[in-house]
């Protein structure tokens, strides 16, 4: 397994030191951002995981490997080639043994994180099951690794293009805690709150190292969704984007746009339509997952 891994020298030397490491995807740099937003942001976030404690680690697919954690050449190609893959479970083996360039998604990111015993991992949304599911059966990979593959989300919800209700019904089936950081409802990605509450609440980064650590010991394999809202200052009027996803939604109906491009048309679809802001937004809920998630992982490290 160790044959398929390399690290960044950062990382390494993080191992060594036994510092906290913070798991990022690259799918928001490859497919959920125009450059050179995409890029910066990434450094932003790289920094600001380091300023609160912890070392941070992007993923992607290069050279049949998996990089746990990037340089800054690195992630410049993945920010701009026209030619990078989007990487979930079933792909990884393929672009590996083809040496492609791919980008993590969630559910990848989550297993490469996994087999580099990186527990924290901090991304934008997690996918989930998306609207009309009951007769296209479109449902994010997402959710199954969560139920399986023991590394904690810190994210801003589930995507609000996606069907909330069906995605919380799918992870109480599989049994995956959905926790609120200072919030008793569940984020909806651009906005604090939905109609939907979390499981539990947790105030504290400590709190939260705690209950991972518990069900970790006690073997009860899997993931946990960290549900922390985007700032107020940063957050969108629900009734504005929710008129605005309905459109997104209706347009890629009419065109035909089906399975893994319906996500990336549809933040496309929302960027344009609310005129750049959802991509301020998007930007500013990563940002605030990656201090959020550095101290989790930082309070994690220490138990």
């Amino acid at each position: 397994m160790e044959n398929y891994l390399t690290y960044s020298e950062e990382v390494l030397a993080a191992k060594r030191e036994g510092k906290a490491i913070v798991a990022l995807e690259s799918t928001i740099i490859s497919h959920g951002m125009p450059y050179p937003q995409n890029v910066e942001m990434a450094r932003e976030v790289e920094q600001i995981i380091r300023d609160n404690g912890a070392v941070p680690a992007t993923i992607a697919i290069m050279d049949g490997k998996i990089k746990i954690g990037l340089s800054n050449d690195e992630l410049e190609l993945l920010g701009t080639s026209k030619k990078v893959a989007k990487a979930s479970r079933r792909d990884l083996a393929y672009l590996i043994a083809t040496k492609q360039m791919g980008a993590t998604t969630v559910a990848a990111t989550m297993i490469c994180a996994d087999l580099a015993d990186i527990r924290i991992f901090v991304t934008g949304g997690i996918g989930g099951v998306h609207r009309g599911a009951e007769t296209s059966m479109d449902i994010s990979a997402d959710l199954e690794e969560l139920a399986s593959t023991s590394v904690a989300v810190i994210c801003a919800g589930a995507k609000s293009i996606l069907d909330i209700g069906l995605t919380l019904e799918f992870l109480e089936t599989k049994g995956v805690p959905v926790v609120g950081y200072e919030t008793d409802s569940l984020p909806a990605f651009y906005t604090r709150e939905s109609e939907f509450d979390v499981n539990f609440r947790v105030d504290t980064p400590q709190e939260l190292a705690k209950l991972l650590q518990a069900k970790w010991d006690l073997q009860l394999e899997g993931g946990v969704v960290v549900a922390n809202p985007i700032p107020k200052e940063d957050a969108m009027e629900a009734d504005f984007i929710n008129g605005i996803i309905a459109q997104a939604l209706s347009e890629a109906k009419e065109q035909g746009i089906a399975g893994k491009e319906v996500t990336p048309f549809l933040l496309g679809k929302v960027k344009e339509l609310t005129e750049g802001k959802s991509l301020t937004a998007n930007i500013a809920l990563v940002k605030h997952n990656a201090v959020v998630g550095a101290q989790i992982a930082a309070a994690y490290n220490e138990l």
